[in-house]
């Protein structure tokens, strides 16, 4: 495999070499994609529990119409 780095990502990865936590580039990439599969693994189950409170909460007693005049700018700014 053959994985592309910006010139910003090779300096932090060779300011993780230097500080002598990883030995090399490959495990300093194994660990953040070890620790973005738990970012996104989070962020994932937050948003499907966000969800359910949404479903299982009470139906508005707005309607679309109603919702989008209340974002719309107001005609008398003009």
């Amino acid at each position: 495999m053959n994985v592309s780095c910006t010139e910003k990502q090779e300096q932090y990865i060779s300011a993780q070499l230097e500080s002598g936590d990883y030995r090399n580039a490959s495990e300093v990439v194994r660990d953040a994609l070890r620790l973005h599969e738990v970012y996104r693994h989070r962020v994932i189950e937050e948003l499907l529990a966000e969800i359910a409170k949404g479903w299982a909460g009470e139906a508005s007693p707005r309607n679309v119409r109603d919702i989008v005049k209340a974002k719309s700018p107001s005609r008398e700014s003009s």
